[in-house]
């Protein structure tokens, strides 16, 4: 039998990088997968082939996980589509990275709102299902720097920092009602995104990671996997480093 069979998550933002190979990652193992994003594009149908592929239930549905009605209108409609909603991956985040001396109110409150507040909006529209079903998993991707911090991040590093805390405040509350909740910080993963630095920079990123090398989104897919499958039914309100020991 696969993990996450007769299961159903919920994945936001994941027409592409990370939230796409967790997608991909939960539906091999027998996941029913509603994901998210700002549009259904092409991208967001052509992730929805790949998923029914594994045979499971899958849709892509388009909203704003930064907006608290639309992020109560979307889980509402995919718990009548599908049924239920047994996992869901807070995904969604974007960076808009200065110094903060140039950093704009308007690039602080965009990454706070999409990175931080679609965390909060999205677990308040599931808990009600979660908690009349008394059992889920919610998984938070967070990031190494909201452990460490960055240079030239804050606003990401506030972002990524407030969702740990977000994080272990759920799992304090919902313990009793056997929902859990865990956080994932990758480090330096290799995505579209990161595709577009110099080479000299990823060399530089890579010499400072004691497995020399970057992470590939599967790596962080496969920690969403132990957090939303019962191999870590005893496991809540930690915070599973995915950075090749860039950070200790």
């Amino acid at each position: 039998m696969k993990l996450l069979e007769g299961k159903t998550a919920l994945v936001t933002g994941a027409s592409r990088g990370i939230g796409r190979a967790i997608s991909l990652k939960l539906a091999e193992n027998g996941c029913n997968v509603a994901f998210t994003d700002l549009a259904v594009n092409e991208q967001a149908i052509i992730v929805e082939g790949e998923l029914k592929a594994f045979g499971v239930k899958a849709k892509a549905y388009a909203s704003d996980a930064s907006k608290f009605q639309n992020s109560q209108d979307v889980v509402d409609e995919i718990v009548k589509d599908f049924g239920q909603i047994d996992i869901l991956v807070n995904n969604a985040g974007i960076t808009k990275d200065t110094l903060l001396m140039r950093m704009s109110e308007e690039q602080w409150d965009l990454v706070i709102n999409i990175n931080l507040k679609s965390v909060f909006n999205l677990t308040k529209a599931v808990q009600k299902y979660m908690l009349k079903q008394r059992s889920g998993s919610i998984v938070n991707i967070s990031s190494v720097v909201g452990v460490s911090g960055n240079a030239g991040q804050a606003n990401y590093s506030a972002s990524k920092a407030g969702i740990i805390g977000f994080t272990k405040s759920v799992a304090k509350e919902y313990g009793s009602r056997n929902i859990r909740c865990n956080a994932i910080a990758p480090g330096f993963i290799i995505t579209e995104m990161t595709a577009k630095l110099p080479p000299d920079v990823v060399e530089a990123w890579q010499k400072e990671i004691p497995l020399q090398r970057g992470g590939t989104p599967e790596d962080v897919a496969n920690a969403v996997l132990f957090f939303s499958s019962d191999l870590s039914s005893y496991v809540t309100g930690q915070v599973m480093l995915v950075c090749g020991g860039m950070h200790m």
